[in-house]
This record gives structure tokens, sequence and C-alpha cells, in this order.
């Protein structure tokens, strides 16, 4: 018979004085870090699966073999929190990261592994890019002192590094491959000195004005709090772009700055880099300073200042509110040198009502003659899908206080043409979502529509009142209807990651079920024969493999219906064991329908995976878990959700209790909750 393993402690006032009376006693023992019991730590210790990525084409794939988890010495690195990102000072990058440890490649169908050569000693790899013409793969070593540049011949299978340079990792992308297969790099700038140093006192106290106007805000960790910190920002920030060529020989692309991100267009000739320019902010970090954007060609020379963006400290009222002037520059993927962008006309206010309340631009360069209007939108701009047809793009806006979204048809070589909706729909609605866009690449190497005649093919979660089915369709834009081609089946829980073909009948997925770890499949539709499994991934939780999952629903008093995922040990039986201490594990959301909130979502069929924060660790000495616990907070029309916060938070809890405990699992007085952030309130 299965027993719960409860251990309690409980520590009196008498015992509590009695380990304070006689403090000089243990004033010179050595604390030692505690360790949990054997069947977590095993957990914990359990090794990483590899993860994998895919070429272009999906015939080659990158086995990566992550780290187990970090060592005392790793997490007891020097950390800087300053301007809203926290970074290693001794290796201008980010800290407290992780990496791979060794990687394979694997050819997708005949399953042949090739280990690369050369690399690193103690490995710490990221950041892995495939060039345009996936001759050479580059990827970045982490070592004591800074992260360097390495690359991969993938004929030879051979890594070397790539010249003496130091990254700079401390914001934004940092290298871009070139059509001629030099790689555009984001350098710690050679001439930025030696580290500032604090100074042994404040020059002055900490001053900040107000206008006196009330102005909502975030609130945000790790902001800039003094001139000193003000210096450490701009000395990690300073960087050099540098062009590195495949012998190690390395030129410089323009002057040194403070660059947060660069983007090379798709033909190659030009360079969109953003420079973050004084005054920086005590109110909001780095992603909001001042910065400019401009365009340079491949020498480094400016051709074009697109843009001075403004320090963006104030902002209207409401989560719709955004800034004036131009924002979301990027490049088209269908043409060879294109910015498109977006510019709010109400002034970035929410409150105004406006038919046109946003604008999308086009400018080609060099960028001598004038901007170009695409289309206007009523809703806040959520990006645009490029196709390799000229005549056709996808073009996606939401409206956060309503949970509304579009997407339309456009016709970026007609924009007089407008917009052509397909799509309208709550964006929380998981039971109606028809899905993302399955790409593929152009000619460019960029991400284009996957596209046929008037069918677009999408990928969606599958939202159903009996958890997630995933599927793959083809979306017929004229008549707005869409064709399911594939979905998963029970008992298993599958998804596509990878389109193969043109008309979407061989693809790639990952499988897995309650028992099966997620491994990847090659499966045709159009020959019908049987999937292919590509990886053979052990379960490395084989320990826990009999703990029974159940994906349950159940109703609020006010009869919107919840829904939760619980774990119990294997073995447990409510009614001959008895009911345990529970961990109910929650994140509350908002809604603006009952409708959608009541939607089941997650799948009974997925597969156990635990985490650093997850809580199924505690299924292992003896408590049940409630995980995914539906919080849902609704507040439909004019009412906000918030407006009965805490009134519906207590009634979530309520019902989810009532449920665990009328089930004989759960034991009404032994019950924690936590959650990540907005969870454990």
């Amino acid at each position: 018979m299965w027993k719960p393993k409860v251990t309690w402690l409980r520590i009196g006032l008498a015992a509590f004085m009695l380990y304070l009376a006689p403090a000089a006693s243990f004033a010179q023992d050595k604390a030692t870090y505690q360790v949990p019991p054997k069947a977590i730590a095993d957990l914990v210790d359990a090794p990483n699966t590899p993860s994998i990525s895919f070429s272009r084409d999906g015939e080659m794939m990158l086995v990566l073999e992550r780290a187990g988890n970090p060592s005392i010495e790793d997490l007891a690195q020097p950390e800087l929190r300053i301007a809203g990102i926290r970074i290693n000072p001794a290796t201008t990058g980010p800290s407290r990261t992780g990496g791979v440890e060794n990687f394979k490649i694997r050819k997708t169908r005949s399953g042949d592994e090739i280990q690369v050569k050369g690399l690193p000693a103690k490995p710490k790899l990221s950041g892995f890019s495939f060039s345009k013409d996936e001759k050479f793969l580059s990827f970045y070593h982490t070592e004591a002192d800074g992260v360097t540049l390495w690359v991969v011949d993938m004929v030879t299978y051979e890594a070397k590094q790539l010249g003496d340079l130091k990254v700079n990792m401390v914001y934004g992308n940092a290298t871009t491959w070139t059509p001629e297969n030099t790689i555009i790099v984001k350098a710690v700038n050679p001439k930025r000195g030696t580290m500032p140093q604090a100074p042994l006192a404040p020059v002055g106290p900490n001053v900040q004005e107000t206008s006196g106007n009330a102005a909502p805000s975030r609130t945000y960790q790790d902001l800039l709090t003094n001139p000193y910190e003000e210096d450490l920002f701009a000395y990690f920030m300073d960087s050099q772009l540098m062009e590195v060529m495949l012998d190690g020989s390395q030129k410089p692309v323009g002057a040194p700055g403070m660059i947060k991100g660069m983007s090379l267009s798709p033909d190659g000739k030009f360079l969109m880099v953003d420079r973050i320019q004084r005054p920086f902010s005590y109110l909001v970090p780095a992603s909001r300073f001042p910065y400019d954007v401009e365009v340079l060609d491949r020498t480094g020379k400016q051709v074009k200042l697109i843009t001075s963006r403004p320090l963006d400290e104030v902002r209207p009222t409401g989560f719709d509110a955004t800034v004036e002037g131009p924002r979301s520059i990027s490049w088209r993927a269908d043409k060879g040198a294109t910015l498109y962008w977006v510019e709010a006309q109400d002034g970035g206010d929410p409150r105004k009502q406006m038919e046109e309340r946003e604008i999308i631009y086009t400018w080609d360069a060099p960028f001598n003659g004038e901007k170009q209007k695409l289309a206007a939108i009523g809703y806040r701009f959520g990006g645009i899908t490029w196709s390799e047809d000229k005549n056709f793009a996808l073009l996606s806006e939401r409206w956060f206080a309503s949970r509304q979204e579009r997407v339309s048809v456009i016709n970026p070589e007609n924009p007089a043409q407008k917009p052509r909706v397909i799509i309208e729909r709550s964006s929380d609605d998981i039971y109606n979502d028809p899905g993302s866009p399955v790409t593929k690449t152009n000619e460019f190497g960029r991400s284009v529509l996957l596209k046929k005649g008037d069918d677009v093919f999408m990928t969606s979660e599958g939202g159903s009142p009996d958890g997630s089915y995933p599927f793959l369709s083809a979306f017929n834009v004229k008549k707005k209807e869409q064709k399911i081609l594939w979905r998963s089946e029970a008992p298993f829980y599958e998804r596509v990651v990878r389109v193969l073909n043109a008309d979407a009948t061989e693809f790639i997925t990952l499988k897995e079920s309650t028992e099966l770890q997620p491994n990847y499949w090659l499966v045709n539709t159009k020959r019908r024969i049987a999937p292919m499994q590509l990886t053979d991934f052990e379960n490395p939780y084989a320990a826990i493999a009999g703990i029974q999952k159940e994906l349950v629903t159940y109703s609020r008093k006010d009869g919107l219906n919840l829904s939760a995922v619980i774990y119990t040990p294997e073995g447990y039986d409510a009614e001959r064991d008895g009911p345990l201490p529970v961990v109910m594990w929650a994140y509350p959301r908002e809604y603006k329908s009952a409708e959608v909130a009541a939607q089941v979502r997650g799948s009974k069929h997925t597969f156990t995976r635990l985490s650093w924060g997850s809580p199924l660790y505690w299924v292992t000495q003896g408590y049940a878990i409630m995980d995914r616990t539906e919080m849902p907070i609704v507040g439909e029309g004019e009412i906000e959700p918030n407006d009965s916060f805490v009134e519906q938070l207590v009634a979530n809890a309520e019902a989810a209790i009532d449920y665990i405990v009328e089930r004989g699992i759960g034991d009404r007085n032994r019950i924690a909750v936590g959650g990540h952030s907005y969870g454990p309130l």
C-alpha cells in the first residue's frame, strides 16, 4: 500500500530560546549548503534532454547537449543590475546564463550523426546561426573574461575561433551573416578603456524632478539610481561593429557607440543600427532610453538617419498606450532593401477615438524619396508576414483592452487597396484560434508565407473542451474557411514544428504523451507511409514515471467553468489512502469574456516536465499537486477585470479547494498556494 512521506518541522518557543541563548558557541561554525531528500535531488540532477534546431530546409538537425544545473561557482559570479538588465562584468554578457556543452550534426532522413571537432575546452556555447547558404555555422563561447566568436565548416565539421575580438552580449543581437559569408559582429569597443570605479563618496544628492502632472508608470526592476551607474551602463554598452572574415581578419564598420541593435538588409547592402543616446532615465529601463536609428552602407558610412527617438518615460493611460513617431522599424522580408514601420495617429493615447489609429509606412533605399503609406489600421500594429507574391501579405493588429485581434490581407503593390479582414476574434479564445502562418525561406534567406493559391498554411494549438489537439490547416483567404490537413490524436500531444514541402504534406512533428518523452517524427500525409521517428531521447524522470496525472474541470460559485491538472503519487488511491497535503500552483489571468475564460487550457496527454520552478518535485514527498489551476479574472463590457480582482480570486481559490477536498484527494487544512510573480498573490 502507498504510504505518504510527509515531514513536519515544529519549533516551540522554548526550543527557539535555547537555540538563541548559546549563540557565541556557534559563531565559528561554518554553515554548509543543505540538500533536499534524495528523491528530489535525483530529479534535479537528471540529465538534460538535448534540444534540436533544424536547418532551413529541415535536412539537418543540430543536436544541442545542454549542461546540467549551474555550479555554486557559476552562481557566485559577479552581477551588475543596471538599467533593467543584468550583466556579468567579467564577460560583458548576461549574468546567470547556461550553455551548450557539446553539439552534433544529424542528417534528418538518414539519421547519420557527426560529432563536431575542435570545440573549445570547457565549452559554454550559445547563439547558433547558419550562414545564408548553410555552408557555415557560427556560435558564441563564453569564457572567463569574455565571449568569443566561433565558426564550423559544414563540409569538414571542424570548429575554429574567428579572430581575437570579444562579443558585446549585454543587450540585443550581436551577430549577423552577410551574403558573402562574412559576419557583422557587435564587438566590445577595443578602445573603451577600464571599467569606471565607484567613488568613495557620492558627488551629490540624487535628485529627481517632476512636473507635478499625474502620469501612470509600470514597476521595473534594476533601474539606474546614480551617476556612477550611468557611467557603468555607458561603459558596458560601448561597442564597435566589426566585419569578420572566415580567415579571422576583421575591419571596423562605422563609429563605435552604445549600440543596442543592428539588422542587415535582405540584399546585404545596408545595415540598420540603433544607437542609445543620453539622457538616461532612473524611471524606465534601457529599452526606453533615447536612441537614433540610422542606416549605414557596408563600409560604415551613414546613408540616412531614419529617426531620433526621444526618452520614453511618460505615456498616456492604458495598456494600449504607445509612443509617438516611428516604431517597430524593420526590413521587408520580400524586398532587397525596403524599411517599414508604424506611426500612431492618436498621439499614443488609446482614449482617443480614431478610424485610422495607426499608419504603416515603407521607404525604399537609398531613402532619398518620400516615405509611402502602406496601410491604415484601427487597432495597434501587431506585425506583417510577407510573401514571395509581392501583391500579398498578412497584416495583424490587436487591441488589448477588448482582447480583440484582426488579420487582414493587404496588397503591398497597391497601397490604395483597403486591407481586407480575414480573421477577427478574441485573442484569448483558444477554441476558435485558426493559428499562426507557416513560413518558408525565400531567396534572401528570410521567412515568408508558405502559400499555395488562395490557401495560407497555419498551425494551431487546437484548443477544445477536451483539451488541446494541435493541427495543421490550409486557410482559404478568399472564402475565410479553414481545412484541417492533420491533427494530433489521443493519447498523444503532437504538434508540427517544421513543414518541409510546398503543399504541406511532409512535415516534422514533436510528439509526446504522459509516459513518452517528447521526440521528433517525420510525417508524410501524401505517401501514406508510417511516420518515421527521428530522435529517441530517453525519459530523464523515470523515477516519477508512475505518478498519476488528471486534467479536471469544475465550477466556481457563479457557474464559471475552471480547470486544473492534478498530480498524485504513484499508487495513490484517495478512498484507500485518505487526503494529502496539497501544493496548488496558479497564475491569475484577466479576460473580457466569461465564455472565453471558462475554456479548458492545456492537455492531459503532455509529458510531465520538471523545471527549476516546478512544484512537481513535491509529489515525491507525498503531496498532491494542483498545477495550472485556472484563476480567471473576468470583466465584461465597460467593467475592467481588476475592478473585482480580490472577490474573483477568492472565488477561484474556494472552487479549487472545494473540488480537491470533495474528491477526497486534498486535506483542507494542509493546502499551500504558490506561483510565479502574480501567482502567489
